[in-house]
């Protein structure tokens, strides 16, 4: 009578091993998978060739231009390149365009804020069509978006004739190019904070405005600081975007020097007139300017990650 006890225990001490001997087998094989699917278990020789492959192409494509670009800036001496970005037509295109990117950077920073808020908070008619014209600069050539200004407000324009008559002039003016910029850096803010804005959701400003806060205080004291570094973001790009654009500018510039011409301008009117070493040094400072920009960027991408 005592051996059945004995034997049952015999088999219920066994079922656990039984069962973590499946469990590890399982685990093996699952684990083995996994190896198989990740990409970063392939040799170390394809990593190291995939990665040399990638910074040979970032190297050839963007670094030796940039390079090169320092190296012809100076390759008259500092004295030259001094005087290049000394001389008044570099200065007044400088000045120009500072003031250009300041508009642009003020207005879409504006809006910006002011469309994000509305798609991201609120339901509305017509939101999608709104969102699609948001995107629309980036579909247009810059080109074509001058020649649209000029074909509004130029002389023989729709606009053109009421604007002479009033003593406005905004093609071949500082106005036109304020214009065209706006349009070409249109998105950058707004696409940076739709996405940060719609994820946040509105449970903050609810529980503000259920305090007894106003609509004014709410946006200033709860909206506008969780979205302050994709803000920045967005005006950084908006920037670099404003100080660099040539096609929408050209366009509507009218190339005078000392007048209407911006630094990328002002750098195709060097290079034309055989002025190699001052088209280069004006260009470093663009080229100074991205270099800014991508660190500013990637200390804002990291100000993003801890949001």
């Amino acid at each position: 009578m005592s051996a059945l006890p004995v034997a049952e225990l015999m088999q219920e001490s066994a079922l656990p091993d039984a069962l973590n001997e499946s469990v590890a087998a399982r685990a093996a094989i699952h684990a083995q998978v996994l190896r198989r699917a990740d990409a970063r278990a392939d040799p170390p020789w394809v990593k190291w060739l995939v990665i040399a492959l990638a910074a040979g192409f970032l190297g050839l494509f963007i670094g030796l231009p940039l390079i090169c670009v320092f190296i012809q800036a100076f390759a008259k001496g500092a004295a030259a390149y001094i005087a290049a970005l000394a001389d008044p037509d570099t200065l007044s295109a400088i000045r120009l365009t500072l003031i250009v990117a300041a508009i642009s950077v003020i207005a879409n920073s504006v809006f910006g804020v002011i469309g994000a808020w509305a798609i991201a908070k609120f339901e509305f008619r017509g939101k999608h069509l709104l969102i699609t014209l948001i995107e629309l600069p980036f579909s247009i050539s810059p080109v074509i978006a001058g020649l649209v200004f000029v074909l509004l407000f130029g002389l023989q324009g729709y606009l053109g004739p009421w604007l002479v008559a009033h003593g406005i002039k905004v093609i071949f003016a500082l106005p036109g190019l304020a214009l065209v910029t706006i349009f070409v850096t249109f998105p950058f803010v707004v696409r940076e904070l739709i996405p940060l804005m719609r994820q946040q959701g509105t449970e903050e400003e609810e529980a503000a405005l259920s305090l007894g806060a106003s609509g004014l205080g709410t946006f200033f004291r709860v909206t506008l600081p969780n979205v302050k570094w994709a803000l920045l973001y967005g005006i950084l790009l908006c920037n670099a975007r404003a100080m660099g654009e040539f096609g929408a500018v050209s366009v509507v510039s009218g190339h005078v020097r000392g007048d209407t011409n911006t630094i990328p301008l002002h750098v195709e009117a060097l290079y034309d007139g055989y002025q190699f070493a001052a088209a280069f040094a004006v260009a470093s400072l663009l080229a100074l300017l991205a270099l800014v920009t991508l660190i500013f960027k990637v200390v804002l991408e990291g100000r993003l990650e801890q949001e």
